[in-house]
């Protein structure tokens, strides 16, 4: 990394509060660029717009000095954070590397301003902000930047979007371990496997968000990770003492990931029922889910209630579930059942009937019929 001070002839504004007040993530948008054709481009086009450095998958390279604005993401923004471009790259390894980079340079940046950690994605109050961030709470600006970039490279390379979140994380990962004061709070530890090539493949499954487990009496045989273990993210896993945890504690569960080739499922959950709360990927073994018994049916139901909704799974169950469609869409239908599950809950059973709708397996519980 060139050292911040650089300076290729760009006008040196200084921030009005003095210092800057955090950091925008930009992504250029062009599949086809390079870390050095982005860097002659700006040079020769800065009196629109400019950065002050990029991050490619091997390289940060700082072109304007980070204690002067730039002009990367219009009034009022300019005016308060230091701003860097992600080129894009086009594999699993580079990308994987690429986030790193940015996440290590973003907790840098905010540990050499003294500038504390918080993400600014959920309420425009914070220090690490993406373009789409700004647009969405500050304005002059439209730009939904790299939201789009990290969603389609973690699909396409990891199975799974990759998020403002996810990204969050992993800064707060090397701001933790930048830290040169007592810890009374165990920090986030790197996990014993990083390397991209000892990656396995990971197929996720979404739930719809609000449905929970319980922590086992074993849970602390387990470690909570920023993402399943050895899926080819950078992986660092967190001390329990961090959370507020113990046998019988409800944890809510959004998604589950499956781990080829050796079948062990994984689940992301959170401590708190807040969509926007802090989320950890944890082994299956260490969550305990309602009981549910299938068995074969062949009974025929009819949907009589409109406001219970079409699933495809039993809701709370291991599976986790996605509402698929309505029950009022159906009403006075008859439908043949081809699958029933019991599930048993703190307050008693659910009856729930699997049939085909449109070629397609729903599940609806007993009380809609």
């Amino acid at each position: 990394m060139l050292p911040n001070k650089s300076g290729l002839g760009f006008q040196k504004n200084k921030y009005p509060g003095g210092k800057p007040s955090g950091v925008v993530v930009h992504e250029t948008g062009n599949p086809n660029s390079t870390i050095f054709s982005e860097i002659s481009y700006m040079k020769q086009n800065y009196q629109n717009a400019f950065v002050h450095s990029y991050v490619d998958a091997t390289r940060i390279i700082n072109i304007a000095d980070t204690d002067y604005l730039a002009w990367g993401c219009a009034y009022p923004g300019n005016a308060k954070f230091i701003q860097f471009e992600q080129v894009e790259v086009h594999n699993k390894d580079a990308f994987a590397k690429e986030v790193n980079n940015a996440a290590n340079y973003t907790a840098s940046l905010l540990r050499q301003y003294r500038l504390p950690l918080n993400d600014a994605s959920y309420d425009g109050q914070g220090t690490v902000w993406s373009h789409a961030a700004v647009s969405k709470f500050l304005g002059g600006t439209d730009h939904t930047d790299p939201v789009g970039y990290y969603a389609t490279a973690g699909k396409q390379y990891f199975g799974q979007a990759y998020t403002m979140s996810d990204f969050y994380q992993l800064v707060k990962h090397y701001y933790d371990r930048a830290s040169t004061s007592k810890q009374t709070t165990p920090k986030a530890q790197p996990a014993a496997s990083n390397n991209p090539s000892q990656a396995v493949s990971v197929n996720y499954h979404l739930g719809q968000g609000n449905e929970h487990a319980r922590l086992t009496n074993t849970y602390l045989k387990y470690r909570l990770y920023n993402h399943v273990k050895d899926s080819g993210y950078f992986t660092f896993y967190y001390n329990w003492a961090n959370v507020t945890a113990k046998p019988g504690r409800r944890v809510y569960v959004d998604a589950r990931g499956v781990k080829s080739p050796s079948h062990t499922t994984w689940y992301r959950i959170r401590f708190s029922k807040a969509a926007n709360a802090q989320k950890y990927w944890i082994y299956s073994k260490a969550l305990t889910f309602d009981n549910v018994v299938y068995s074969k049916s062949q009974r025929t139901i009819t949907i009589k209630k409109g406001h219970y909704a079409l699933r495809n799974h039993v809701y709370n169950s291991d599976y986790l579930s996605r509402v698929t469609g309505s029950a009022k869409t159906i009403l006075n239908r008859k439908f043949k059942v081809n699958k029933k599950a019991v599930k048993t809950h703190s307050q008693g059973t659910t009856t729930w009937y699997r049939f085909k709708l449109k070629s397609r397996n729903v599940w609806i519980c007993q009380q809609a019929l």
